[in-house]
């Protein structure tokens, strides 16, 4: 690729001016008193009574290989084999935590209520960590599995799954919930009684609206920080715990920031996607929101937030609520735990190709900073609405949107990819958006040359790298793949 392989010296050009414009921004916020959060990091008052501590259950054994024999004795959605978890020097494991939580309403936008304590539960975490200590970052991202399709999912791991091994990350997921737990035939007591038919988040049947998963969670995140971090975590030191969810998980993560974090304060950070607000602006924790065209084409457009001293809202252009990336690994995993994966026989295709993994990246990367003390994200443009009531989203002429957060795949466009869907197939996924690829022969009028769509694709690189929307590391690897394509070379194009 005649301008890839100089790419990354002028990515690292981008970097050091996208770095240097983040300083001053930071700096200009901290002038403010908006950014000093390590001066009253929850982190550093999480060793009290506020939250309980739990007990430590393992690691536990796995005595079938995924997808293989006939009792499931192996953790659900485990990452093997088809994610290569020791060649990325990682190892996964699963603990049950156990304790006695109590019960919380979270009344909008205002402080949690307890309602009562004392309740037993038991549930599983899965940990996938750095085997050597040297090469943890010192940042533990802890999920709230997702459990709209009936089972719990960490979609997070599954997005970023390449990055976060790739940069030093713990992962953790926590199954809080009645329905990942539960649930008949696919909660995970159904799902393998023999390995979680001692699982119970409902205090016996007693408590079946979720009101225990909040202190839950806390009680987990204790366990990270305190007494049962090294039975998890080994000789691994946590700088800081940031909590992250996706979707159904963004909404309980938004009560849990709105009220029991004031009362908590052991989370040192928030990260949420395709979901989640509104927020209160006097949680004296940092929040970052991304969310995908589809949301804003929905109701999120009435209902947007400014940034604030706490507060990032990042809009993804073309981007649907999943992405046609995650939705394929998530088939093959649900096919091999025997979980029946969504319908894609649709047309148009369903599944916007605007991935999310590069921005939720960044997004990580920027909330660890910010969580201590070393700088506050970006600010993004929204994307272009004429009408919040009703939503209308302006177009060019491929259908592609204006503003927000914008990617090759919308500003070198292969197709039309889009957030909501128009003319679907009755029956498809809703909020999967679509994918119309462009035809060989536009794909040759818009890039006559693979030289003209290689700087193209350079264009776009440089500038999401210099906007802090995209990591240098994971422009390089778009420019790869831009090398690869068969664009500009009047060949078919098998990925558009």
């Amino acid at each position: 690729m005649k301008h890839g392989l100089n790419l990354a010296s002028r990515l690292t050009a981008a970097v050091v001016t996208a770095a240097s414009l983040l300083c001053a921004s930071s700096a200009a916020l901290a002038d403010n008193g908006t950014s000093d959060f390590a001066s009253r990091r929850p982190g550093n008052d999480w060793n009290d009574n506020r939250v309980a501590t739990p007990g430590i259950i393992g690691p536990i054994a796995v005595t079938n290989t995924p997808g293989a024999g006939t009792r499931r004795d192996y953790p659900h959605f485990a990452s093997e084999p088809q994610f290569d978890l020791p060649l990325a020097g990682y190892v996964e494991e699963e603990f049950f935590v156990q304790g006695m939580a109590t019960s919380y309403q979270t009344p909008d936008l205002a402080n949690g209520v307890a309602v009562s304590s004392g309740h037993p539960y038991k549930t599983r975490i899965v940990v996938r960590r750095p085997v050597e200590e040297r090469k943890f970052n010192g940042i533990v991202l802890v999920e709230w599995a997702n459990v709209t399709s009936g089972y719990g999912i960490d979609l997070h791991w599954q997005y970023s799954k390449e990055y976060l091994t790739r940069e030093g990350y713990v992962f953790v997921r926590v199954d809080a919930q009645r329905v990942g737990v539960h649930q008949p035939v696919t909660g995970l007591k159904e799902w393998s009684p023999t390995r979680y038919g001692s699982l119970d988040v409902t205090a016996s049947g007693t408590i079946m609206d979720d009101s225990l998963s909040y202190d839950i969670f806390s009680q987990t995140i204790k366990a990270l920080k305190g007494r049962g971090r090294e039975q998890i975590l080994g000789s691994l030191q946590p700088r800081a715990v940031l909590a992250i969810g996706q979707s159904q998980s963004a909404g309980r993560l938004t009560r849990y920031y709105n009220s029991i974090q004031p009362l908590h304060r052991i989370v040192d950070g928030f990260l949420v996607q395709v979901a989640g607000g509104p927020f209160r602006t006097d949680v004296d924790a940092p929040m970052i929101r991304v969310l995908s065209e589809n949301e804003i084409n929905g109701s999120y457009a009435a209902i947007r937030q400014p940034d604030t001293r706490n507060l990032r809202s990042w809009e993804v252009a073309g981007a649907a609520h999943v992405d046609y990336w995650w939705v394929m690994f998530r088939q093959g995993v649900a096919v091999r735990d025997g979980l029946t994966p969504p319908n894609l026989k649709c047309d148009p295709e369903p599944a916007s190709h605007v991935p999310l993994r590069y921005v939720l990246n960044a997004g990580y990367h920027h909330l660890s900073r910010w969580a201590t003390n070393r700088g506050a994200p970006p600010s993004a443009p929204p994307i272009l609405t004429t009408s919040v009531n009703p939503t209308v989203i302006p177009r060019d002429a491929n259908g592609l949107a204006y503003g927000g957060i914008r990617q090759v795949e919308v500003d070198v466009p292969l197709a039309t990819n889009r957030g909501d869907q128009v003319n679907m197939t009755a029956g498809c996924p809703g909020n999967y958006g679509m994918h119309i690829p462009f035809s060989d022969a536009k794909i040759s009028q818009l890039y006559p040359t693979k030289d003209s769509y290689e700087r193209a694709v350079s264009r776009v690189l440089r500038r999401n790298v210099q906007d802090g929307f995209i990591l240098k590391e994971d422009a390089e690897e778009i420019a790869r793949r831009a090398e690869a394509s068969n664009a500009g070379t009047g060949r078919p194009l098998v990925m558009h």
